[in-house]
This record gives C-alpha cells, sequence and structure tokens, in this order.
C-alpha cells in the first residue's frame, strides 16, 4: 500500500534539527524510542524514506551522545549527533582522499546525505528563522526550510506534521521568476 502523500507531494528525505548535545543527551532510552517511532510514523506516512535528526549547533557539552537509529514502516529514522556541519564536510573529503575516490560534488554530496541516498527534500528547523544551524552547510543547498519555534524537548510529532503541511501548500519554482 503506498503512503498518501501530503497534498500530493512526496517527501523523500527529511531533516529535523534542533536541541542542544546537552538537551539531547537528558533524554532517556524510552524517550529517544518513543520520539524517533513517533517522528518516524509521520514522516512514513507522507512516503518519506529517511528522516534525519540533527542538533542545531556546536555547544560547549562534554556528552558524548551515541547515534540512535529506528525503521519505522519504510522510513529510516537516524538521529545523528553531529553538531558541526563544517567539520562533518571536511571529515568527508578526507574520507574520500583517504580511500582514493575522486573527489566530485556527487561523491561528497553522497557521503553528507548519507544514510538517505537524496538530498533532503525539506529541513525543519527549531529555533526562529532569524540564524541557520550551523550543523548543517551542505545540506541546506537545494532543501525547503521550514521554522518551528519550539524547544528540542517538547517537540511532538503534531508539530512535524504542520512542517510537512506547510511543506505541501508552497509554491515552488525552481529558480523560475514569475
Amino acid at each position: 500500500m503506498t503512503p498518501e502523500p501530503v497534498d500530493q507531494v512526496l517527501l523523500h528525505h527529511v531533516i529535523v534539527v534542533g536541541g542542544s548535545l546537552t538537551e539531547w543527551a537528558s533524554l532517556t532510552e524510552d524517550q529517544w524510542s518513543t520520539r524517533l517511532t513517533d517522528m518516524g510514523k509521520v514522516a512514513d506516512h507522507v512516503g518519506a524514506q529517511w528522516l534525519i535528526l540533527r542538533p542545531y549547533g556546536p555547544d560547549q557539552s562534554a556528552h558524548a551522545v551515541p547515534e540512535r537509529s529506528a525503521r519505522v514502516g519504510n522510513c529510516l529514522v537516524v538521529a545523528q549527533p553531529d553538531t558541526d556541519g563544517r567539520r562533518r564536510l571536511a571529515r568527508v573529503i578526507a574520507g574520500l582522499q583517504q580511500r582514493g575516490a575522486f573527489i566530485s560534488e556527487a561523491a561528497i554530496d553522497a557521503e553528507m546525505n548519507a544514510p538517505a541516498q537524496v538530498d533532503p527534500d525539506l529541513v525543519v528547523v527549531l529555533a526562529p528563522s532569524r540564524r541557520m544551524p550551523p550543523s548543517l552547510v551542505w545540506e541546506l543547498a537545494y532543501s525547503e526550510l521550514v521554522f518551528v519555534d519550539s524547544p528540542w524537548l517538547h517537540l511532538a510529532a503534531q508539530q512535524l506534521d504542520e512542517a510537512m503541511a506547510s511543506y505541501a501548500h508552497r509554491h515552488r519554482r525552481f529558480g523560475g521568476v514569475d
């Protein structure tokens, strides 16, 4: 059975950015399990194959937060505790060099989006729209942005659903002007 898209707009890859490593570390394993499952249900419902969660940006936390993942229907939900997009980009390029791979936009794109196989359609930022999250660098180039002024610890599936509905109602011109 094919999921019903939000107003006939399918999302394949969604990123949600919010919270600090300190806030991420404060969640229990049960809270993480519930969060991944609840968010995954919303993403799966609109056909997303990948839902990536990342903290907003660098903080001075000494917390080591493990990566977590869950499969919810056809959607892989991954919480990646990487807080600095510039460092991640540098690591990707260094890894390609170490493997002797040809460094191209396509190669960098594939590594930066992993485990997703496509650029994000939508980035949901849990913050006011005054500043872009430093945990993302590459992913912002071709993604639609939706800002949700809500703290990470209060993120609920309904907010993700509303962000996806906002995305579905946008008129995209893909660089055109009219």
